[in-house]
């Protein structure tokens, strides 16, 4: 048994042993992050990339997305227990007056794989609610979905209330309606086109 196998799971698609796979290499004294880093995050990475290129779609990030969280639940109460660091802390939400719920969804799983913490409020979210799970979770990060034209100036104006009162959180944006000049003229700090670029934005947000 090796990392290789929970990485190729992953790749492959292989639900069913996932939870297994990770035990064994558990019970055979891997290192929790070592699993974590070269197993499971680096797989969704290369899911990622295989999605940027065209060679995956929606439907196989989804899948493989949860297989890995089926392996990161394995890894999770251990987690707590061991001095490993969470990536960060991230509130994540589809804006008021949306009710968009897929793509929203699959950029968290694909950020709590990656080894995130996930605040995700689900949809028709309002200003005051975010800023509230903002504050209560001392997020590092806000992650803001729209999928429809007409609740664009939600998000502006939820960007807006954290700009006005000095929130230090990092505000990532996305959406099929979004783009990145629109991102900037917001004032949000990135903007992601699709789930695959959401784990490489969030890092970088946090890197500086």
């Amino acid at each position: 048994m090796a990392i290789q196998d929970i990485y190729q799971g992953v790749l492959q698609f292989q639900a069913k042993d996932m939870a297994g796979l990770v035990q064994q290499e558990l019970d055979a004294g891997t290192e929790i992050t070592e699993i974590l880093n070269s197993g499971l995050i680096a797989a969704l990475d290369e899911v990622g990339e295989r999605f940027s290129r065209g060679e995956l779609f929606i439907p196989e990030m989804l899948q493989a997305a949860q297989i890995a969280q089926t392996g990161l639940d394995v890894l999770k109460p251990l987690l707590t227990e061991t001095d490993t660091q969470s990536a960060g802390t991230v509130v994540i939400g589809t804006v008021k007056g949306d009710l968009h719920d897929i793509g929203k969804s699959l950029v968290r799983m694909m950020l709590k794989g990656a080894g995130f913490q996930v605040v995700d409020l689900g949809v028709d979210v309002s200003t005051e609610a975010f800023v509230q799970a903002v504050e209560e979770n001392q997020a590092d990060i806000l992650a803001l979905s729209a999928l429809l034209t007409t609740t664009m100036p939600a998000m502006q104006e939820t960007v807006a209330r954290f700009r006005e009162n000095g929130f230090s959180v990092k505000i990532m944006v996305g959406g099929a309606p979004i783009t990145e000049e629109y991102a900037e003229k917001i004032g949000a700090d990135g903007y992601a086109g699709d789930a695959s670029q959401a784990v490489p934005l969030a890092r970088r947000l946090l890197a500086g």
